[in-house]
């Protein structure tokens, strides 16, 4: 019998790209601990995606907007709920398909929108000033990242190299990263395009946004300090970017959406809207195994909805399988903190993980870095997010 009501039951119907044995990618939908394959489903005309649930990627199926999804989303719901011989053949335990990219990314946009992680930082790179800068609660702050080196969750990472210069220094050496760290996030997946020009406003996010997926942005920090000066994140940054495999929809969110925290001072018009909300959703980090930090989402300043607006305020547009990510969750206590730069304060305070107690500031070689996380879904039930996996491996040359 199929798992109807766990994390990955029928109110969630999360999407991926999966291989069975030799067999060409192509998407599936997760119910419980099996995926159903969508493109074998509409082999035998029992959905109609005009051919999309065959494609490698989702970007096909995203495109084709709103009343394409929830119109999916109902037809896959029947026949889960029917569990009839119609789908003998069709379903594939997960732990017997290989996942791959869910979708072709186009552009992708970080954002720096949690106010407890932006004030940690600012008291770790400016202590004595005002954590926070004259404009973080005006606009969500963010940058362009590099859409090529966003990787699906399992992807190995390899430790990357540059300059580096300590306070200290006299000058800048070149050589692999010693404060490799992580950044806990949630991204969000575009589905209908806009046009050059054309603004997103926050009441029109889920006319475009498909859905959800776990994000760990590495970050290189000894390299990002020495760079980000006067233009912000660079090469400390675009190495690698992991997403979860499964994108869960929006209409799968229902029950998670909540107040965000309130705005002061009053934001731009722009950035206002009836249906601006944050979500209720808990992840959790865990470094070797041993749980480190549970970040929840829910009092991040910034909004999904507000990113969006922002992000095309000035005419950018946006493109199918476009990725922007909501920066770094952090909570306002220390256990909620979704970054290893601040768990241990700049690295001047260690934490224990793995087996062997082994103590911790930033990454090491063979190192493995699991965020999951958790929603409420409706009546009671949990969504389980997909999680986002990966181990690091030594630096090339260097």
């Amino acid at each position: 019998m199929l798992d109807l009501t766990g994390p990955y039951g029928i109110h969630h119907l999360p999407y991926g790209v999966f291989a069975h044995d030799d067999e060409a990618p192509r998407v599936g939908v997760r119910i419980g601990d099996d995926v159903l394959d969508l493109a074998g489903v509409e082999a035998v005309g029992l959905i109609d995606s005009a051919g999309a649930f065959g494609a490698p990627t989702l970007n096909p199926f995203l495109a084709q907007g709103r009343a394409a999804w929830a119109a999916a989303r109902a037809r896959i719901t029947e026949l889960l709920r029917d569990q009839s011989d119609r789908l003998d053949g069709l379903l594939h335990p997960v732990a017997e398909v290989t996942l791959s990219m869910p979708f072709a990314v186009g552009d992708y946009v970080d954002f720096y929108s949690s106010e407890h992680h932006a004030t940690n930082l600012g008291k770790l790179f400016r202590p004595g000033a005002e954590p926070l800068l004259p404009n973080w609660k005006h606009l969500p702050i963010g940058y362009h990242g590099r859409s090529g080196t966003v990787v699906v969750t399992g992807a190995d990472i390899v430790r990357p190299c540059g300059q580096r210069k300590a306070p200290t220094d006299e000058a800048p050496s070149f050589g692999p990263s010693t404060r490799l760290d992580i950044e806990a996030e949630l991204g969000f997946v575009v589905g209908v395009p806009t046009g050059l020009g054309q603004r997103v406003s926050v009441d029109d996010f889920a006319e475009h946004v498909f859905g959800v997926v776990l994000v760990n942005d590495w970050s290189a920090r000894d390299i990002q300090g020495w760079e980000y000066q006067p233009l912000g994140p660079f090469l400390g940054k675009s190495f690698a970017t992991s997403v979860a495999g499964w994108v869960t929809p929006l209409d799968a969110l229902s029950a998670a959406w909540v107040e965000p925290p309130a705005q002061e001072p009053a934001v731009l018009p722009y950035l206002t809207g009836s249906v601006n909300q944050g979500l209720d959703i808990t992840m959790t980090v865990e470094w070797n195994g041993t749980v480190v930090s549970r970040p929840p989402f829910a009092p991040m300043y910034w909004t999904p909805a507000q990113q969006l607006a922002h992000l095309t305020v000035n005419g950018a547009s946006v493109r199918t399988g476009d990725l922007y990510a909501s920066g770094t969750v952090s909570g306002p206590d220390r256990d909620q903190w979704g970054s290893f730069i601040e768990l241990t304060w700049g690295g001047a305070e260690p934490v224990t993980v793995g087996e062997d107690k082994a103590e911790r500031t930033f990454l090491r070689d063979g190192d493995t870095v699991t965020i999951t996380a958790a929603a409420p879904g409706p009546d009671g039930t949990v969504i389980g997010l997909g999680e986002v996996t990966g181990t690091i491996l030594p630096a090339i040359g260097g």
